[in-house]
C-alpha cells in the first residue's frame, strides 16, 4: 500500500506524487487535519473554510477514479504510524511544501520517522522552487524548464481500499475564532477553473492597467491566488493555459488582419505581465525555501532586535484592523479585506507601509494580522513582502506610500472609499480623500490617527540613518547574494546601490539554514 499525503496540493491534475504512487500499485489518498497547526498564529476560520471547500472537491475527483479522500485528524507521525501499521505501508508520496514554519518542522518529524520506520518517502517539486540550492545562479532558467514541461496526467484508475474516513472537525473543534467573510471566494478546482478561464477569455484584457486600483483589480486581476495557495491548480497548469491563450491571439492576428490591433494588444502586454508574476510568486517563495528564519526574523541583521517601543502601539495596531485611522484608502482597504479575504497586491503594500511606517508599528503584529484575513495567504510570498513595505530587507529602495495620494491616484471618485466606509457617503468628492477638512459631514468616522507628512518624515529619517552605516551596507551584499533574482547567472537589475551590488557579486554565499529535509535530523 503507497499513501498520497496531500498538504497544499489539492487536485488529481499534474500530480506527480499521486500519478508515480498509482503505478507502484494500491493508493490510500489521505488528507490529515492537524489541530496543532490550526492553532498557530498566522491561520483563521476563513483559511478553514476555504480548504474544507477543495476538500470535499478533491475528493470528488479521486472518487470518480475509484478511491475517495480519506480524511484523519490528529498529528501527522501518530496519523501515519498507525496507518502503516493497519495497512502494510511501503512508501509515502508527496509534494514538497515551503510553507510556514511549523510546518517544516512537522515534515522534518515525518521523514524522521518514515526512516526509522523503513518506509520510502518520495517528495516532488510542486512549484518552480528548488530544495537546497547552493545559489540562486541560474534559478530562473530552472523555473522555465520546469514550466515547459507537460502537465502530468491524471491516473486512469485508483483501486478501491479498506480504510475509512473520518469527518471534517468543525471551526469550534478546532479552537478556531468566529471569522465570517461573506465575499471570500469559493475553494475547489472547478471555481479555480472557471476564474482561470474568465481571465484568459473575458476579464484580462486590462490587468496590466488596472492590476493596481482596488476599484479595478478586482474584476481585472486573475483571482487565481487561492486556487495556486491551496494546490487546487497547479502553477505549471496556470503557465500552460497562459501560453495557449497568447499563441491563439497570435495565430488569429496573423490569420485575419481586420482583427481588432489594439485589443489583441493589450492582450498581450497583460498576458506578459500576468507572465511575469508567475515568475514572481515562485521566487518570493524561493526565498523562504533558503531562509526560513524570515517568517520570523528580519533578512538584515541590523534590524532583528531592532524594537519600535510606541506606548499606545497596541490602540494603534487595533485601529488599524478594523480601518479606523482615519485615512480613507487605508481604512476601505482593511474594512474590504476583513469581508472579502482579498485585495490587490499594490493595496496590500499600501496598508502594510502604513502600519510599518506611519504608525511605527513592528512589522510582526500587521503581517500576522494580515496572514489571517488573506485568503490566499502564502507565507513565502507573504513574510518577504511585509518585510520589503517595512523597510528591513536591508536591500530594496524604501517605499513609503502616501495614502492620501494612492488615495488620489487609485479611486480618484472615491468609489471604493464609499462603498467601504459609509460613514463619509455625504463626503463631496474634493473631500473624500482629506475628510478631515469638513469633519462636521462624518461625525461617525475618526479624525486621522496620526500626521501623515509628519510620521512619513520620520520614519524615513529613522530608517536612512540605518542604512547609512558601512555594517549594513556589507551586510546588504549578503542578502542581494542570498536572495537576489538572477536570470543566465548574472545579477539582475536590482534596486539596492551599485556598490552593493558590486560587493554582492564578489561575497562568498554564507552558510545558513535551507529546508533540505533530507539532511537534517529533527
Amino acid at each position: 500500500m503507497n499513501i498520497v499525503w496531500f498538504k497544499r496540493d489539492l487536485r488529481v491534475w499534474d500530480h506527480e506524487a499521486l500519478a508515480t504512487a498509482a503505478t507502484e500499485g494500491p493508493v490510500l489518498p489521505l488528507y490529515i487535519v492537524e489541530p496543532s497547526l490550526w492553532a498557530q498564529p498566522d491561520l483563521s476560520a476563513r483559511h478553514y473554510a476555504f480548504l474544507t471547500e477543495s476538500l470535499e472537491a478533491l475528493s470528488a475527483s479521486l472518487a470518480r477514479l475509484g478511491q475517495p479522500l480519506i480524511i484523519r485528524t490528529g498529528d501527522a507521525v501518530e496519523v501515519l504510524s498507525e496507518l502503516a501499521a493497519a495497512l502494510d505501508v511501503s512508501a509515502i508520496y508527496a509534494h514538497q511544501e515551503t510553507w510556514n514554519g511549523w510546518t517544516y518542522d512537522r515534515d522534518r518529524r515525518v521523514i524522521a520517522w518514515a526512516r526509522r520506520a523503513h518506509i520510502a518517502f518520495h517528495e516532488f517539486q510542486q512549484h518552480g522552487v528548488h530544495r537546497a540550492m547552493a545559489s540562486r545562479r541560474g534559478w530562473a532558467s530552472k523555473w522555465d524548464a520546469m514550466m515547459r514541461q507537460p502537465v502530468t496526467p491524471v491516473p486512469d484508475r485508483l483501486a478501491p481500499v479498506k480504510a475509512h474516513t473520518a469527518p471534517l472537525p468543525t471551526v469550534a473543534e478546532l479552537g478556531l475564532d468566529a471569522d465570517p467573510c461573506p465575499q471570500r471566494q469559493t475553494g475547489g478546482r472547478s471555481a479555480g477553473i472557471a476564474q482561470l478561464k474568465s481571465f484568459l477569455e473575458e476579464r484580462g484584457r486590462g490587468y496590466r492597467f488596472e492590476m493596481s486600483s482596488p476599484v479595478t483589480a478586482p474584476t481585472s486581476c486573475s483571482r487565481l491566488s487561492p486556487y495556486l495557495a491551496f494546490g487546487c491548480l497547479s502553477m505549471r497548469e496556470v503557465y500552460h493555459a497562459s501560453q495557449r491563450r497568447r499563441q491563439t491571439l497570435r495565430e488569429a492576428g496573423a490569420a485575419d488582419l481586420t482583427t481588432n490591433t489594439r485589443d489583441r494588444t493589450s492582450w498581450l502586454k497583460s498576458l506578459t505581465s500576468f507572465n511575469s508574476r508567475l515568475h514572481w510568486h515562485c521566487h518570493f517563495i524561493q526565498k523562504l525555501e533558503d531562509e526560513p528564519e524570515a517568517e520570523f526574523r528580519a533578512f538584515h541583521p541590523a534590524y532583528r532586535d531592532w524594537h519600535k517601543d510606541l506606548p499606545d502601539a497596541e490602540q494603534r495596531l487595533l485601529a488599524w484592523q478594523n480601518g479606523r485611522t482615519g485615512y480613507p484608502l487605508v481604512d476601505a482597504c482593511m474594512r474590504a479585506l476583513a469581508t472579502t479575504g482579498w485585495l490587490t497586491f499594490r493595496m496590500r503594500a499600501m496598508v502594510m507601509s502604513f502600519a510599518s511606517y506611519h504608525l511605527w508599528l513592528d512589522w510582526r503584529g500587521p503581517a500576522l494580522h494580515l496572514a489571517r484575513q488573506f485568503v490566499d495567504y502564502e507565507p513565502g510570498i507573504h513574510y518577504s513582502q511585509c518585510q520589503m513595505q517595512s523597510g528591513i530587507t536591508g536591500i530594496n529602495t524604501i517605499r513609503i506610500y502616501n495614502p492620501v495620494k494612492q488615495s488620489q491616484d487609485q479611486d480618484k471618485a472615491g468609489f471604493f472609499i464609499r462603498q467601504w466606509i459609509p460613514e463619509l457617503a455625504a463626503m463631496p468628492h474634493a473631500l473624500i480623500h482629506t475628510p478631515w477638512f469638513k469633519p462636521a459631514l462624518a461625525p461617525d468616522y475618526p479624525p486621522p490617527l496620526v500626521d501623515e507628512k509628519l510620521a512619513r518624515k520620520q520614519a524615513a529619517a529613522q530608517i536612512y540613518a540605518i542604512r547609512r552605516t558601512g555594517s549594513h551596507r556589507r551586510q546588504a551584499s549578503l542578502v542581494i547574494t542570498r536572495h537576489a533574482s538572477r536570470r543566465d547567472g548574472s545579477m539582475a537589475k536590482h534596486r539596492g546601490s551599485r556598490s552593493s551590488q558590486k560587493l554582492a557579486e564578489n561575497a562568498a554565499l554564507p552558510e545558513h539554514k535551507q529546508m533540505d529535509l533530507k539532511l537534517e535530523s529533527p
